[in-house]
Formats: structure tokens, sequence, C-alpha cells
């Protein structure tokens, strides 16, 4: 057994297109891309995959799924080999063992814990909100600096109370383990007594890719030299800052609508840029670039640009983080923001168009700009120049593609005069050391076991129920995140937000009913809990779900054969969606859904009726026509409101 943690580094490793483009030539369609099908004999390409989803599907066969259910399919291999399949090619290590209660154990606190950060994250925004201290001190901050409060919910921005331990005790007295406090690191243990991390302090909760609050930083707005202006969750189970960027759930959509992904600093530097009419921003929040953090913006866009604030000491020491963007094959450029600006300020003090323009017209290829800026340092020094041209071809080194490489080494050649010849062959040096420390840390593919070829489970499609459950597990996939209404509750005029999850939940388990497919119950379970707890929930968690059948359904429903041509757009026609109908289509699939199970009901109490009536029994005869007449009325009054409500 593979635990967890190392399934989650594989997933968050494996990205779709090239897991696919070592089997599949691809090209690039709009934002996804597009091949020939390895499962079936095509001529016209219909296997499609998408980076932003992670998944693929060829209309032609159906066939869909996530990386590892490709590898699955592809290569015959069951889940767990398919998973070691790609930690062989990320380089990640892998320890099998079996599932102990301990692990068991393991997995349910990570469940807690993600549960215990969502708590956190409603209590510190309903103090920004709605206490005085938070309206006074934290909400006037924001307030001062210019931002609005759609801003700070659409973040979930937060306030921490000055009390040492109100959210401690608010927590305790809530339900929620003290230990579970500690190992988030919401809670610290004093000698005497337990406190809160991020007390006097306004929130930024650290979202993952799927929306669910993983940690969270804190600023202090008092000036006390001898206290951290920022505060960070410490690591935990849920919470690794490597593998996390800030902003990129908020941000995803528009990274790969646009392409482009900026790179800022700091938390308030995305919500700016933001409220600037630029979304496709996130955040290192002051740590180094790594890895798993380029692989995850790679997902999305292959070109990056990083927004420096003029500290030239600061640009130094960033520079040597950016090879790793470089060694992923991205295209990275900077941009160099006026002296004592950045991107909060500089935001504020121009129009956004201003802004926008600034940001095009001052754009500079990463490796020129280093060059020019080492060079200017170096000037006459000769020893400073050589150290500087190591330096530089040190980046040059780790780009993947040859036709990049051949450009930059023309270019720099010319910068720093210096014969091509030369900086091939540092280059060739450089890429023939990395390549031999490769062979010998990494076993070979061929020299791997092979697996033998796994026959996948079928699921049966007999039931009664069987396409009405699926409307609903596709609807709970599609939209369960989408608003459906929103209404005014209380004195106070507080709005409470329904979503599409939170209406089909409502509505199924007020009637107590099931469903009958075990696939689609344990999907409608984790919406239910999910719902239950209020924790946000995407279709992404059942795209890279463990479960290969789950991730394999969300792949094929959430994929799409057509989508809208930019004809209509151009021709501002109005066309209407399906998200754009939630009010009609939902409530129709929950009320068809409910008619399906009074119809087997009905079934099963008319083969109950003929038992009793044969044996005699008039008290059960009796209980059974008056349970027939009850469903009865209930199947009428929802065929009146199928039959009353208008289908677009």
């Amino acid at each position: 057994m593979i635990d967890r943690q190392t399934v989650d580094r594989i997933l968050d490793a494996a990205e779709i297109v090239d897991v696919i483009q070592e089997f599949v030539p691809l090209k690039k369609r709009g934002v996804n891309y597009l091949g020939l099908c390895p499962f079936h004999n095509e001529k016209t390409p219909s296997f499609t995959v998408s980076p932003s989803k992670e998944i693929f599907k060829c209309f032609g066969c159906g066939k869909a799924g996530n990386a590892v259910n490709f590898i699955m399919e592809h290569e015959h291999l069951n889940y767990p080999d398919a998973l070691k399949y790609l930690a062989r090619k990320y380089h990640i290590e892998v320890v099998e063992k079996e599932l102990t209660s301990e692990d068991i154990e393991k997995q349910n606190e990570r469940e807690s814990l993600l549960v215990l950060s969502a708590y956190a994250a409603r209590y510190f925004s309903e103090n920004l909100f709605h206490s005085d201290e938070g309206i006074s001190v934290g909400l006037s901050y924001f307030k001062e600096r210019g931002f609005m409060q759609s801003t700070l919910k659409k973040f979930d921005i937060g306030y921490s109370l000055e009390k040492r331990d109100a959210l401690s005790k608010k927590a305790v007295d809530d339900g929620y383990k003290l230990d579970f406090l500690l190992k988030t690191g919401l809670s610290i243990q004093g000698e005497e007594r337990v406190f809160d991390r991020f007390s006097g302090r306004v929130i930024f909760p650290i979202h993952s890719l799927s929306g669910q609050v993983l940690g969270f930083g804190g600023r202090i707005l008092k000036t006390d030299a001898k206290t951290a202006k920022y505060v960070n969750s410490p690591e935990s189970e849920i919470y690794h800052k490597s593998r996390i960027v800030y902003g990129i759930f908020q941000a995803r959509k528009a990274v790969t609508q646009f392409d482009k992904c900026y790179l800022v600093e700091g938390y308030t530097d995305v919500m700016s840029l933001h409220e600037a009419g630029i979304e496709n921003v996130v955040a290192s929040s002051g740590t180094s670039l790594t890895q798993e953090q380029v692989r995850l913006i790679k997902r999305f866009t292959p070109n990056i640009t990083i927004l420096y604030d003029g500290d030239a000491a600061g640009i130094k020491a960033s520079l040597r983080g950016i090879d790793i963007i470089l060694e992923e094959g991205m295209n990275v450029k900077i941009v160099l923001l006026p002296d004592g600006e950045d991107p909060d300020s500089y935001s504020k003090k121009v129009s956004n168009e201003e802004f926008l323009k600034y940001l095009s017209e001052n754009e500079t290829d990463f490796i020129r700009f280093k060059t020019q800026l080492l060079l200017e340092e170096a000037k006459n020094d000769p020893v400073m120049k050589a150290n500087l041209i190591r330096d530089i071809v040190r980046s040059i080194a780790v780009i993947p593609e040859t036709i990049t490489q051949t450009i930059y080494i023309k270019e720099c050649s010319s910068q720093m005069q210096i014969p091509e010849g030369v900086l091939y062959h540092e280059v060739n040096k450089i890429r023939q050391q990395k390549s031999f420390q490769d062979k010998n840390r990494y076993p070979r593919p061929e020299d791997l076991p092979v697996p033998p070829p796994v026959i996948p489970r079928i699921i049966k499609q007999e039931t009664t129920t069987f396409f009405s459950e699926k409307e609903i597990i596709r609807l709970l996939l599609k939209f369960g995140s989408v608003e459906f209404e929103r209404k005014i509750r209380g004195e106070d005029g507080q709005e409470e937000v329904t979503t599409t999850a939170d209406y089909i939940v409502r509505e199924i388990i007020s009637d107590d009913l099931s469903f009958d497919d075990q696939l689609y119950a344990r999907i409608f379970e984790e919406f239910r809990f999910s719902v239950e707890q209020g924790i946000f929930v995407e279709d992404r968690q059942f795209v890279k779900h463990e479960d290969p059948e789950i991730s394999k359904l969300s792949a094929d429903i959430l994929s799409e054969s057509y989508q809208l041509s930019r004809i209509w757009k151009d021709k501002q026609t109005y066309v209407e969606t399906e998200d754009m109908k939630l009010k009609d289509i939902v409530p129709d699939a929950v009320l068809k859904f409910k008619s399906d199970k009074i119809k087997v009901r009905l079934k099963e109490i008319m083969h109950q009726l003929e038992e009793a009536v044969k044996s005699g029994d008039q008290e059960k005869i009796l209980a059974l026509q008056k349970s027939d007449q009850n469903l009865k009325m209930a199947m009428r009054m929802i065929s009146e409101k199928l039959g009353k409500r208008i289908i677009l």
C-alpha cells in the first residue's frame, strides 16, 4: 500500500500532457490538446487532453480519466503499479507497506484537519465582518489600503481576535479536538495554557487547487519590533509550503484563459492585481520557488512573468531559484517596477489601463535580463565576468528545448562577446554531468519488472433509477460549487448563499433517499460529508480521486464534446448555456430521481401486497395499502411540478 502523502505527491507531479505525449503525438487546440486515440483505430483526432482540468477524453470510444487512468489503460497496469510508473518518471521514492490501523487513523486525522481548517477560516471571516474588534481593527486596515469587501470575501480574508485563546476555546466548545488544533498550528501549547498562533492579526487563508483551506498566513497590525510581521502555519499533514502557491485557486481559470501567469511576492500583491483586473496572478509568499510549485503553475500555462519591485539584492537572491522554472521548459519574463514601488502600491497609483500597459511594454526575457543585470555588476572585472558567464551558462543548460537553448546561446555570445563554441562546450559539459548523475541515481525503465495486465472492474447499469442517479451525480460534479440561490436571512439582512451541492444534498437526505449504484452512492456520500462539514468541494478532487473508477467517471462527466463558438460572441448573439438554467435543471433532476425511487417502491409494495393477501395478514395489507396511497399522492405532486415547470 502506498501512503496517501506519496500518492498526493505523484498526482501533483504528473502533468497529464507530459505523461500522454510520451505515447500520443498531441497538437495544441485552443486551451486543450488533440491527438489520435491510442485505444481504438481512428483517422480523425477525437482524443482530447485538458491540462487545466487534468483529464483526457476520447469522444470516439468514450475512454476518459486522469494521468493515472491513462497509464492503467495504456500499459495494462493496476492502480498501485500505475502510481509506481509515474513515481519512477518523476523521481519520487515509493515505499510500500500494508495499511495498518495507524495508517487508517492517519488518513482519518488528515480529513479531520481539513474540516478544522475550514471551520477556522469561517470563524476568522465572521470576526472580520461581524465582530466589533474585527470591524474597527481588521476591516478598517483593509479599507485604508483601498481594498473592496468583495475582494476580501473572494480570498476569504479574516481576523483573529486579540484575546490570546479566543479561537482555541471556541473550537473546543464546538467539539473540535485540542490535539488537532495543535497539529494544524492554529493553537500553540504554552507552559500553562494553550493560546492562538494568529491572535491580533489579519488572516489570509491558503487554499489548495481545489479550494480546500490548508493553512493560514497572519499579518500583525501593531508596530512591534519584537514580533514578526508575518506568521504562517507550520508544516503539517495537510500544509506543505513547498507545494503551494498563494492565489492559485482564484487564478487558475484566468491563467488558462490568458495563457500566462504573473508571479508576485505577497498576499496583498495578489489581491491588488485582482482589483486592477489582473486575475491570472499568484504569489510565492516570500519563499524561493520549488519544483512542485512550478509544476503546479505549468499545469495551466507554460508562460510566467515575474514582477520585481526594484530591490537589487532581492532580485539577485531570487534569480538563483528561477533556473527551476527554465528546467521545466517554461517561458520566463521579468517586469521591473519603478523604484520604490511594489505591485500593490503601483497598481493603486495608476489606472488599470496604465498598469496593464506598463506590464506589456516592460516585459523582458529572463536570460537577457539576467545577463544585463550581472554584466552591469561585473563591469571590467575579468574574474567576475568569468563567474557571470558560468552562471548564465548554468541557466541555459537546464532548458530542455534545444532550439530555445540555441537562441539563448547566440544572444549571450553577442552580448558577452564570447564565441558560441565556448558556450556550447560549457552547456554540453554541464548537461553530461547531470545526465551521468541521473543515470546512476535512477534505474532505467527497461530494468524494472513488468507487472501482469489487470482486468478492470465492470459496473452494472441495470437498476431502474440508474439514469436519474447518474444525472444527479453529473450535476454535483459539474456544478456542485456553483451558486444556486441567494437569500436574505434574519433581521441583520445577512446573505445566505446556497450552492447546487447544498440544494441537492438537502433535498435527497430530507426524504431519506439513497443510491442503488454503489459508485454513485460513494460520490454522493463525499458530497454529503462536505456539505455537512461546510467544506468546499470541487470536481478536481474527484478527478484525482484514489479510486480509479471514480476518477474515470469524473473525467468522463466533466469532458465536453462541444464548446460555444467564438462566432456567437463576435456576433453578440445571446446563447443560454446549461449553467444559466440551473434553477430549472437541478430541481427537475431531483424530482425525476424521487419519482424513479417512488416507482421502485410501488413495485415492491405491489409484490408485498400479493404475498400479504395470500397469507391473509389483514394488518399488513392495510399498512401496505396506506403506503401505496401516500406514495401515489407524492407521485402526483411530483408530476404536477414537472408538468408546470417550463423547460427551456
